[in-house]
């Protein structure tokens, strides 16, 4: 065996982000309330940055010799306070500015039950069972299941017995279903949940005198014949119910006030309202669409000018200046990268508003294919650079607020060889599917011929597959009697 060492050269390109280029792209990508929230957090962190205030009517620019030298000492103590305190952790300033959330299912849930009528020992149980509520309300584990992970002192009080403890749950279910609101909760599958809020509508409309006859109708279409409303099998439902077709449909408009997940109601999980990071807008006079961003909500932002001589003052102790240094020199980032943010994002929305002119004459019907590496091309730029720009974006157009990546998709040539999004084929779905007769439904072999009438030439699965992501149901359940 024989070892021998030897050296070699060898050429290569690395490519390696520095610290700086990464957060310049974080900025990028940020929504416009994102980047709200983090100027704010550097305007809290960073003594050197602030926010340009107009000056007020009448006061003269400048100031004089004396008045300076105390602005600078306030500074320099100001400065001193900071630098001994250190900057604010950035995550509790990110907590401090989130909205304040709903409370949480469980104490909502611990706090009605706690108000319930009930004996000591199916409180105690109840308490229990509150820890198997999923978060739609539900409750799916057997009452068994639960007996054989329920704590010794819960078993002792049901003499130390499973059958007897299982009975003891059963109880308290029943009283949580009777007591939490909204009803609903705490059942153990859908025809249980919808049943449970059935009764209690009955119980308010017998209450004012009112006619409960659709609700009563409805109870037992859900308890006898729930699977065949669930598939529309209305004629079914006719046949072996011996109600008419009208009492069968005023029995489900009687149901439409019921959820199917109770505990949504409780828990306030709506998406925050979007913020446009720019606006599209019509000029009549020149016909065209016009853009501008939305960055009225953003602070002007400059350097403390104070500090910034400061920076150059001996007298200050060397770590006050370099304190200040470093404060300077991140504001100068911040500033240079929301400032290329700005000329990035309207460059993009510039370009996709030209590139789909038709959209916004005609609709979503009219979308072209864009990919990005297409637009990255046509403005020089890289196409990560693209992708950040349009992540979370959206734009406010005549036609509604609209993600700025709709824009973007591949797309199919129809029959006259011009392209067409896959996002305007799904447009064009939707539209054939609620302009059908609802009697008669089309299948999608039938959806599919209509599309063809319109150049649209795509196969029956392509058809079932924009329908599912469209949320249409199938032809079967779409119809109406």
């Amino acid at each position: 065996m024989r070892f021998d060492t030897s050296q070699h050269m060898k050429l290569g390109q690395h490519m390696r982000l520095a610290p700086r280029m990464i957060q310049s792209m974080e900025i990028l990508q940020m929504p416009l309330a994102d980047l709200e929230e983090r100027i704010e957090q550097e305007l809290e962190s960073n003594v050197a940055l602030e926010v340009v205030e107009p000056e007020p009517e009448g006061e003269e620019p400048g100031a004089s010799v004396s008045e300076q030298a105390r602005r600078r000492e306030r500074l320099r103590e100001e400065l001193g306070r900071r630098r001994d305190n250190g900057e604010r952790d950035a995550k509790q300033d990110a907590m401090a500015a989130a909205p304040a959330r709903s409370e949480p299912l469980m104490e909502q849930l611990e706090r009605q039950w706690a108000l319930a009528d009930v004996d000591a020992e199916v409180r105690e149980a109840g308490a229990f069972l509150l820890g198997f509520v999923e978060d739609d309300g539900y409750m799916r584990t057997p009452l068994e299941t639960v007996a054989d992970r329920a704590p010794a002192p819960l078993l002792a009080l049901a003499g130390g017995e499973r059958s007897r403890l299982v009975a003891l749950l059963e109880r308290a279910l029943v009283e949580m279903q009777a007591a939490l609101e909204p009803p609903g909760l705490a059942a153990r599958d859908t025809r249980e949940c919808l049943l449970l809020q059935i009764d209690a509508h009955r119980r308010e409309v017998g209450a004012r005198g009112g006619d409960d006859g659709p609700l009563l109708a409805a109870r037992r279409l859900v308890e006898q014949h729930l699977d065949d409303i669930a598939q529309n099998r209305l004629p079914r439902v006719v046949e072996k119910t011996g109600m008419t077709m009208p009492q069968v449909r005023a029995a489900l408009e009687a149901m439409k006030g019921l959820s199917l997940a109770p505990a949504r109601q409780l828990v306030d999980d709506a998406p925050p309202p979007i913020i446009p990071d720019a606006i599209v807008e019509y000029d009549e006079d020149s016909d065209r669409y016009v853009a501008y961003l939305n960055d009225s909500r953003l602070p002007n932002l400059r350097i403390n000018r104070e500090y910034a001589v400061l920076t150059r003052d001996r007298q200050m102790p060397k770590k006050d200046r370099d304190f200040l240094r470093t404060n300077i020199g991140n504001a100068q980032w911040l500033i240079d990268a929301v400032g290329q943010r700005k000329q990035t994002l309207l460059r993009v929305v510039n370009a996709v508003v030209e590139a789909q002119r038709d959209y916004f004459d005609y609709g979503p019907q009219a979308l072209k294919p864009l990919p990005m590496t297409q637009l990255a091309e046509q403005l020089g730029i890289h196409v990560a650079t693209v992708s950040r720009a349009v992540s979370e974006k959206h734009l406010l157009t005549p036609r509604g607020i609209v993600p700025l990546r709709r824009f973007f998709s591949g797309g199919l040539a129809t029959e006259s060889g011009e392209g067409m999004s896959y996002d305007a084929v799904r447009a064009a779905l939707r539209e054939v599917v609620e302009a059908e007769d609802k009697a008669k439904p089309l299948s999608d072999e039938a959806l599919v011929e209509e599309l063809a009438k319109r150049g649209i030439e795509i196969a029956r699965r392509t058809v079932a597959k924009y329908r599912e992501q469209l949320g249409i149901p199938s032809a079967r359940l779409r119809r109406t009697f």
